[in-house]
Formats: structure tokens, sequence, C-alpha cells
């Protein structure tokens, strides 16, 4: 496995209290595989990428491991992180476009993170022409400043350099929410040729997009409340939910590989738990149509097969 990751569990420090962002979340990832990080926002997606890479200074680290190659990441601390950033783990941060140094012209930028990891830019000016090229931009960009590139382009940069190292685990966080339609699918085909060409050896997806990570992961995970409730194939959740709430979300988005005719839209009634103090028990409860008194007590994790896996009472119903 690429990656394994146990009972993590993250903290975030505010003035009433911790938020308990990520609370035993579990996984693993296998060389090559692309997995989609699906759900609400305020679910955890986001803040599960960025505790594999410690991005963010209000995280806390309160416990759980995650090993990447046989290695223990040293997730708590973020100056060990440090050495491991964009050579072994990577990401393409959400709003990526705004990530790029709006005084610095793209080549000179390279050349400072590169500097910065102790590369030479000399030394990979070629790989890296050879990358934009890849996503149908010229050498040219390298020279100008990051305001004069389409949002689109900016975007295909960022993926360029986040991938420059061929790190072994990529985050993409919400890479195409700020994009068109067109590059949208162009993002997104460019995520799975850098996994097939050998740039980045696995890849963890961010979106609330099921219908765009279902055409490119091969295993979505859903997120509630802080927590995994289902893993499996993507073709799988898609077709075949077991947990109330991936049936709820899947039946609350259009388009996501399924055939509705005239069948209306459902939303998803209430609210997600606070996580200042998440409730016991099931998180989706108050909000899941199939509650029952065992859902008080913490759900079981059910293997419906070697690849699926639920944590629902419910679950074998």
């Amino acid at each position: 496995m690429a990656l394994e990751v146990e009972d993590l569990k993250v903290h975030y420090r505010t003035t009433k209290g911790d938020v308990r962002a990520l609370d035993g979340v579990s996984f693993s990832l296998a060389d090559g595989e692309i997995v989609g990080l699906a759900g609400e926002s305020g679910c955890g997606k986001t803040t599960l990428g960025k505790s594999l890479i410690r991005l963010d200074g209000r995280m806390r680290h309160v416990g759980g491991r995650a090993v990447l190659d046989g290695d223990e990441l040293p997730i708590g601390d973020d100056r060990a992180m440090n050495a491991r950033r964009w050579k072994e783990v990577s990401i393409i941060p959400q709003y990526s476009m705004s990530a790029l140094n709006p005084t610095r012209r793209i080549g000179k930028m390279t050349a400072e993170l590169l500097r910065a990891r102790g590369k030479s830019y000399r030394a990979l000016k070629d790989e890296l022409v050879h990358r934009l090229h890849l996503v149908g931009l010229s050498e040219d960009v390298l020279g100008n400043y990051p305001i004069e590139l389409s949002g689109g382009m900016k975007q295909r940069v960022v993926m360029v350099l986040s991938t420059l190292l061929d790190p072994s685990l990529l985050i993409a966080d919400e890479v195409t929410s700020a994009l068109d339609v067109t590059n949208q699918k162009a993002v997104a085909e460019t995520l799975v040729r850098f996994r097939d060409m050998g740039f980045v050896k696995s890849m963890i997806v961010v979106t609330h997009d099921l219908s765009l990570v279902y055409q490119i992961a091969d295993t979505i995970m859903v997120m509630y409340a802080g927590q995994i409730v289902e893993k499996a194939p993507a073709e799988t959740i898609v077709t075949s939910p077991r947990h109330p709430y991936t049936k709820a979300l899947i039946g609350a988005l259009p388009e996501v590989g399924l055939e509705y005719g005239d069948e209306k839209l459902k939303s998803i009634p209430g609210k997600p738990p606070h996580l200042l103090d998440p409730p016991t028990g099931c998180r989706f409860r108050a909000r899941c149509p199939l509650a029952a008194d065992e859902c008080a007590q913490e759900p079981p994790k059910v293997a419906i097969d070697d690849r699926h896996e639920v944590a629902c009472w419910k679950a074998e119903d």
C-alpha cells in the first residue's frame, strides 16, 4: 500500500474549544490508486488532505498515524513535514489559481521553489518545459506573471509545479471548483494522465462534485461530520450505495452516472452536527430516515465485500 492512515484525529483550536474535524479516520490507498473524497461542506475533506501535508497552523494532531511507502509521516510536526512536502507529499491547494506569487514571473518563482527543496532549476528546466507542453502550455509562460494567464492556464501551471518532483502522494483539493465545464474536464483528464505517466504514484481528489470524481476515481470515500461512512469502488458508490447518507447525497445531486428520468432531486433535511460537541453514536442519525435505537451507539464497520466498507447499523438490511 502507498498510504495507510490509522485512527487519525485532528482538532481545530477555537475560542469556544476544539472542533473535532477528524475523529478516527482510517483508510488505505494503493499504489496507482485515485481516491475521490466526497461529502458536504464542513465534513472534514479539506482537513484530511491538509493533515497529510501539514499546511494549517490551527490544526492540532490529537492521535493516529499516516504511513507513506512504509515510512511514518511526522504529521504532528510542521517543521519535520517541511522536508517531505512537494517531494513525497504534494498538494494542489483549494483556490490554487491564487497560490501563484503575483510579483514573480512563473520561471523565477519555480526556480525559488526548487532551490528551497535543494533542487536545480537548470537541471529540471527541460522536464518542466516538457510537462508544460503536456498540459497545452508553451515555454513562454515561464516569462509571464500570473496576472497574464487565464484561470485555466494558472490552474495547469500549479498542477505542473505540484508534481514536478514526482511525489508519491498528491492531494488535489477542489481543483475544478472555479473553472468552467471545459476546463474542469481538461483538469480531470490531466490528473489521470499524470498518474498514468508516473508523475505521481497515488492521489486523493477532494471534491463536492461526485459527478466529476466518478469519472476519474478508482475508489470513492464518503465523509460525514469528521468520519468516513462509506468506501467502495466508484461504480459501486454511485450504483449501489449502502449508507443512508451516501444514498441521500447521490439523490441530491444530478448526473452522477444514474438515469433519473422524471424523478425530482431530493434535499437532505436538517443540518450536520456541530463538531465542537458531536453526538454519540452515528452522527447522521438525526437526519437519517432509518434511524433506530441502536444508532445511539457507535456504528460497526461492515465489510460488504473486500473493497466495500460501510459504517452503519443498517448496512446489511
